[in-house]
C-alpha cells in the first residue's frame, strides 16, 4: 500500500497535467519583452511623423489628415503587429520544443479564437472610426479591445495575461478621456505594460 507522501505527489503529478492540458504555458515572458520594445519603436516612429518637432508630451488638439501620413501610420502599426507576432510565434515554437510539447493543440486553438473575437471586432470598429474622421479615439480603441481579448483568452494562460488586460482597458479609457495624448498612452499600454508584465512572467516561469 502506498505511503500518504506518494499520494500526494501523485495528485501533484495530475494537478499539473491537467493545468499544462489546459493552459497554453508555452507563452513566453520574452515576447512580451520584444513587443513592448517593437511598441516603442513604432511610437517613436510614429511621433516623428505626427508630432516632431513638438513634444511627444504636449496635448494635441488637431488630427492627422493627410492620407500619406495615416498610411505610414498604418504600415508602422503593422509591422509592429507582424514583429510582435512572429517573435513570439518562434519563442512560444522554441519553449514547447524545449519542454517536448506540440505547438499546435486543442488549448492553442481555444486560445486563438478567444483572442480573435475581440481582436477582430476591435479591428474593424478602429477601421470604422478611421474612415468617419475619428482619428483620436482609434488608440484608446486599440487599448480597449486588446485588453478584452487578453481578458477573453486569459483563462488559456498565465493569470500575469489577465492582469495585463486590466490594465490596457484602465489606460485605454484614460486615453479615451486625454484623447490628445493618443500616442503617449499607445506607447504606455503597448510597449512599457508589456515589458513590465513580460518580464514578471519571464522571472517567474522561463528562468
Amino acid at each position: 500500500m502506498k505511503e500518504i507522501p506518494e499520494y500526494e505527489k501523485d495528485l501533484a503529478s495530475i494537478r499539473t497535467m491537467m493545468e499544462r492540458s489546459a493552459k497554453f504555458i508555452s507563452l513566453s515572458g520574452l515576447s512580451g519583452i520584444l513587443a513592448g520594445v517593437y511598441a516603442l519603436v513604432g511610437a517613436a516612429v510614429a511621433y516623428r511623423l505626427v508630432y516632431y518637432p513638438q513634444s511627444p508630451f504636449a496635448y494635441r488638439i488637431e488630427t492627422v489628415q493627410e492620407l500619406s501620413t495615416l498610411t505610414k501610420l498604418i504600415i508602422t502599426a503593422a509591422c509592429v503587429l507582424v514583429a510582435s507576432l512572429g517573435t513570439g510565434l518562434w519563442l512560444s515554437h522554441r519553449k514547447a520544443r524545449k519542454h517536448s510539447m506540440n505547438l499546435w493543440n486543442p488549448t492553442t486553438k481555444t486560445l486563438l479564437i478567444n483572442l480573435a473575437i475581440p481582436l477582430v471586432t476591435g479591428g474593424l470598429f478602429i477601421l470604422i472610426l478611421l474612415q468617419n474622421g475619428h482619428y483620436g479615439i482609434a488608440a484608446p480603441a486599440c487599448l480597449i479591445f486588446y485588453g478584452l481579448a487578453l481578458i477573453n483568452a486569459s483563462a488559456n494562460l498565465y493569470d500575469e495575461v489577465r492582469y495585463l488586460g486590466y490594465s490596457e482597458i484602465v489606460l485605454g479609457l484614460v486615453a479615451a478621456y486625454l484623447a490628445g495624448f493618443g500616442l503617449l498612452f499607445w506607447a504606455l499600454g503597448f510597449g512599457v505594460l508589456h515589458i513590465i508584465y513580460g518580464a514578471v512572467m519571464y522571472y517567474r516561469y522561463d528562468k
